[in-house]
C-alpha cells in the first residue's frame, strides 16, 4: 500500500562558519524555537522550485536552481510519513529579512553556538553537516 508522504524543504545558508535562523511564530509547530528556512511541497511542485518559492516569501531572498545543491535527505515517521530536503544556497540575491508572520527573529549564529531552542532534527543536520560537509 502507497502512504501520501509530506514533504519539505530547508534552507542552509552560510556566511563562513555562521548559518542563518528564523525563530517560529504562530505556526503551530515548534513555535518558539528556531529553524533554517523551510516549508512544504506543493501539489505538482518539485522540491527545488518548492525551496526557492520559500525564500522568496519567507525572508524575501531570490534564489536560481543552479544556486542550490542537495546536500542532505531525512525520511522520518512520525504520525505520517515525512521527507525531508536539504539544500545549501551557493549564491543568493537581496537581503534577507521577515516577510510572514510565522517567524518573529532572523539572525546568525555560529556554528558552533547553535540556540538550545533549536528545532531538533534541524540542529542534527546542522551539526552533521558542518562536521562532515555534505552527507550522502
Amino acid at each position: 500500500m502507497r502512504h501520501p508522504q509530506i514533504l519539505s524543504v530547508y534552507l542552509f545558508i552560510f556566511d563562513g562558519d555562521k548559518i542563518l535562523l528564523m525563530r517560529r511564530k504562530s505556526t503551530g509547530y515548534r513555535d518558539g524555537c528556531y529553524s533554517v528556512i523551510a516549508g512544504h511541497v506543493e501539489a505538482r511542485e518539485s522540491v527545488t522550485n518548492a525551496m526557492i518559492r520559500e525564500a522568496k516569501e519567507e525572508p524575501g531572498i531570490v534564489l536560481k536552481p543552479k544556486w542550490l545543491k542537495l546536500i542532505h535527505v531525512i525520511h522520518r515517521f512520525e504520525s505520517q510519513e515525512r521527507e525531508y530536503f536539504f539544500f545549501k544556497v551557493l549564491k543568493y540575491l537581496e537581503e534577507s529579512r521577515i516577510m510572514e508572520d510565522k517567524a518573529d527573529d532572523l539572525r546568525w549564529f555560529p556554528l558552533k553556538n547553535l540556540p538550545e531552542n533549536a528545532v531538533p532534527y534541524v540542529r542534527q543536520a546542522i551539526e552533521m553537516i558542518a562536521k562532515r560537509g555534505e552527507i550522502f
